[in-house]
C-alpha cells in the first residue's frame, strides 16, 4: 500500500507510477489506455472523439490503445442512439482477447484526460468477473510529468489471448432498478455530474434539465486532486460520501450523462469498502429523454 491509497479498503484497484514503472518488463501485464474526447455539439449534446492522435503522440511503453465506442461498447443498434452502452459478454471476451488480455492478465487502465475513462473500462472488467485490473493513479499526465519512459507511434501488436467471462455481477442496471430504487430507504442514487448539471442551473444537457428524482449530488470531478490528477486522500473521498448518506444505504446506483463519470464514484465507492454499487448503464443520456421518468431541480 502507497501513501496514496492508504485508507482504502481496497487500495489494489490503484496503481501508482512507481509501481507500474517497476513492472514494465512483466509479460502478463497489459496496459490499456483509453482516453476518448467529448466535444459539446448541442444537437446531439456532444461528439465523441478517440484519443488515438494523443496516444500516438506519446504513451506508457507496451501499452494497447482501446478506442470505447468502437471496441468496447454495444454497437449492435438495440439501445438506438445511445452511446458507450456495455456490450455483450461474448463481444467484450472478444475484445479483450484482441488485446492480449487473458485469464492470467494483469490489466493497468489509463487515459491521458480525466481518469473516468479508465475506471469506466475497470468497472467492465469488474462485471465481468476480472478482478485484477488498476487504474493507473493520476494517469498519463502525472507519467510524463514524472520524467518516466514514454513510446510514440501506433501501439505495438500483442498477440490475441482468450478471456473468459467468469461471471456476469450484474453491476450495469437499468432504468427499471433506479426507478424502482426513487423513494427507496435502502438505496442511495448518486449524480457524479457537476453541481450546475445537478440542479439544472448550467453545464450539458442530455435531454431535460436537472436529475433523477431524490438522488444526490458527488461529482466524480471533485475525487481527483487538480493538481497532480491523481484521487483525492481516502478520507477525504469518504468524507464526501458520507454527506450524503452513501454508507448509510444498502445499495448505491451511480449515474451521469452516460454512464463514465459514473464510474470514477463507482471505483471510488468500491475501494472505500462499499458493499453494493451499482451503474444506471445510460444515464441521462435515457432517463431525461423520457419524460415519464420522475426529474427533479434546484438544490
Amino acid at each position: 500500500m502507497s501513501a496514496a491509497t492508504a485508507g482504502f479498503v481496497h487500495p489494489e484497484y490503484l496503481i501508482e507510477t512507481e509501481e507500474l514503472a517497476a513492472r514494465l518488463a512483466d509479460p502478463d501485464l497489459i496496459v490499456l489506455d483509453s482516453t476518448t474526447h467529448l466535444i459539446p455539439d448541442p444537437k446531439i449534446t456532444y461528439t465523441v472523439k478517440p484519443g488515438r492522435e494523443d496516444f500516438e503522440k506519446g504513451h506508457i511503453p507496451g501499452a494497447q490503445f482501446v478506442d470505447l465506442q468502437a471496441d468496447l461498447s454495444d454497437n449492435t443498434g438495440r439501445h438506438g442512439k445511445l452511446r458507450f452502452m456495455l456490450p455483450s459478454p461474448a463481444a467484450f471476451a472478444a475484445a479483450m482477447g484482441r488485446f492480449g488480455v487473458g485469464d492470467n492478465s494483469r490489466v493497468v487502465l489509463y487515459s491521458t484526460t480525466a481518469p473516468q475513462w479508465a475506471a469506466r473500462v475497470w468497472w467492465m472488467l469488474r462485471n465481468y468477473g476480472f478482478d485484477t485490473a488498476a487504474v493507473l493513479n493520476g494517469g498519463f499526465q502525472k507519467w510524463a510529468r514524472e520524467g518516466l519512459p514514454v513510446e510514440t507511434g501506433p501501439a505495438k501488436s500483442r498477440p490475441p489471448a482468450r478471456f473468459t467471462v467468469r461471471q456476469d455481477r450484474g453491476l450495469m442496471v437499468g432504468k427499471e432498478a433506479v426507478l424502482g430504487a426513487v423513494g427507496d430507504a435502502g438505496v442511495c442514487t448518486i449524480n457524479a455530474l457537476s453541481h450546475e448539471q445537478h440542479t439544472g442551473t448550467g453545464g450539458n444537457v442530455y435531454g431535460r434539465v436537472g436529475r433523477i428524482a431524490k438522488s444526490v449530488n458527488v461529482p466524480a470531478a471533485t475525487l481527483i486532486d487538480p493538481a497532480t490528477g491523481a484521487f483525492r486522500p481516502a478520507a477525504d473521498i469518504r468524507a464526501r460520501f458520507d454527506a450524503v448518506g452513501a454508507f448509510d444505504k444498502k445499495r448505491v446506483i451511480t449515474y451521469c450523462g452516460g454512464g463514465i463519470a459514473a464510474s470514477t464514484d463507482a471505483l471510488a465507492l468500491v475501494m472505500l469498502g462499499h458493499p453494493d454499487v451499482r451503474l444506471y448503464d445510460a444515464s441521462m443520456s435515457e432517463w431525461s429523454n423520457d419524460p415519464s421518468l420522475p426529474m427533479e431541480t434546484g438544490e
